[in-house]
């Protein structure tokens, strides 16, 4: 499916990731909270799923794939420069063609050694290869060149590598000791909610934002939500430690006994908790930078005109760019202030909560589908509310899909989210 989000991705020269650099995809600074890190996370990891997956194929691989068939044919008629060869590499890993990304970055690597972002992903190619050993030394090098403000996120990426070199001698052991903690309370024993205080003193202060990076890089590697799943219970939110240990069982199958005996641990305090407090304020106690992952900006000469008459094109990344004020009340980009009243498109995916089966006449509409464990309620300027035309009925669906209807914006009411469609019907998407 092409969308017209892929033009409004960023373009940045010095990005701020390492392990998977490519120039065209940026973070906000670290950590996001857990609301926009999760979806976020799926994203990069549906990008390069498989046709089998069960994961629905999201906008942005469009945006990736065009990219490299560009760069692929600049290739015929010229060499790539260096910045051009990591870009490539970085693509193909997101793309889940690790080999093609060591094949072509090997050569780049042996003609610029001193490139930062080509050591880092050649590392990263090795790795998802399975050649642990290749990786480890290309990781080295990016350590090598990386700048001060990478560096302590490409040692920690060694050190997994160097790690998970060693999973033959230690099978029992899926928990990467990143930090050379003991997740358990005092004691001594896995504990809901807390840390012991001599271990989380080994805990760098960044520690939940070099994790987070590491999953980002790695999206499919389901044992870095589980060193999350345990660095949100050490900061005290055992509900989110219970979701990412939910997501490491049914979206990673994840088989550790002791991961399961802590999921089992974790998700009965956090159910426990739910029906003392039907809105539990403690959600820990760690500082959030951000509140998505992915940053991705607008250059406003590129969106569609509005049209006054017939359907317009709402851009998801646009909606996403609304402000919330102190009180709750929305600022809105002029585009979209220019689409109140009028017929719009979109298409997205309708959030599951219905019973199976069950025909819907509204719901919730997302860019990016709601996983079973990302259960995290998606912010306001995220999410559109749906009410179908009088008359009509939609089935849930894991699917894409195309909805038209009259965009309503809500520019008083703090307890309403700022966006509805109404009038609306459901279609396949384009």
């Amino acid at each position: 499916m092409k969308s017209m989000l892929t033009l409004f991705l960023v373009l940045s020269a010095t990005p701020v990731m390492a392990g998977v650099h490519y120039s065209g995809e940026t973070f906000r600074e670290l950590p996001a909270q857990w609301r926009g890190f999760l979806p976020d996370h799926r994203i990069l990891r549906a990008v390069g799923a498989t046709t089998n997956s069960s994961l629905p194929v999201p906008p942005m691989r469009d945006g990736y794939v065009d990219t490299v068939l560009k760069l692929e044919s600049l290739s015929k008629s010229r060499a790539l420069t260096a910045d051009e060869a990591a870009d490539l590499g970085a693509l193909y890993v997101r793309l889940g063609q690790p080999q093609k990304a060591v094949n072509g970055l090997r050569v780049a690597a042996r003609q610029s050694p001193d490139h930062f972002r080509l050591a880092a992903n050649l590392g990263t190619a090795w790795q998802l290869s399975g050649d642990l050993t290749q990786a480890a030394l290309a990781l080295e090098e990016a350590v090598r060149l990386a700048p001060a403000s990478f560096k302590e996120a490409e040692s920690l990426h060694l050190k997994l590598v160097r790690e998970r070199a060693t999973d033959g001698k230690r099978p029992a052991l899926l928990l990467d000791n990143l930090f050379g903690v003991n997740y358990v309370g005092e004691t001594g024993k896995p504990e809901p909610g807390t840390l012991a205080a001599s271990e989380k003193k080994k805990l760098p202060a960044n520690a939940v934002a070099l994790v987070q990076q590491l999953a980002l890089w790695l999206p499919n590697d389901g044992r870095l939500l589980w060193q999350l799943g345990e660095l949100a219970n050490a900061f005290g939110d055992v509900r989110t430690a219970a979701n990412l240990l939910d997501g490491c069982v049914t979206e990673f199958a994840l088989e550790s006994p002791d991961l399961r005996s802590r999921r089992l641990l974790y998700r009965t305090a956090a159910d426990d908790a739910e029906k003392a407090d039907a809105h539990p304020a403690n959600r820990g106690t760690i500082s959030f930078k951000s509140s998505r992952a992915l940053l991705r900006a607008i250059d406003p000469t590129r969106l569609p005109p509005v049209k006054p008459d017939g359907v317009n094109a709402l851009v998801w990344v646009a909606v996403g760019e609304t402000e919330l004020g102190a009180k709750g009340r929305p600022t809105f980009l002029k585009y979209i202030d220019d689409l109140d009243g009028k017929r719009i498109s979109v298409t997205g995916f309708i959030t599951p909560g219905a019973a199976r089966g069950e025909e819907l006449t509204s719901f919730l509409f997302t860019e990016n589908p709601i996983g079973c464990w990302f259960c995290e309620t998606p912010g306001p300027t995220q999410v559109l509310i749906v009410e179908l035309a009088a008359g009509l009925t939609a089935e849930p669906t894991r699917q894409v899909v195309k909805i038209t209807g009259t965009l309503k914006l809500n520019r008083t009411d703090p307890e309403q989210f700022p966006f509805t469609v109404v009038e609306a019907k459901v279609g396949q998407a384009d």
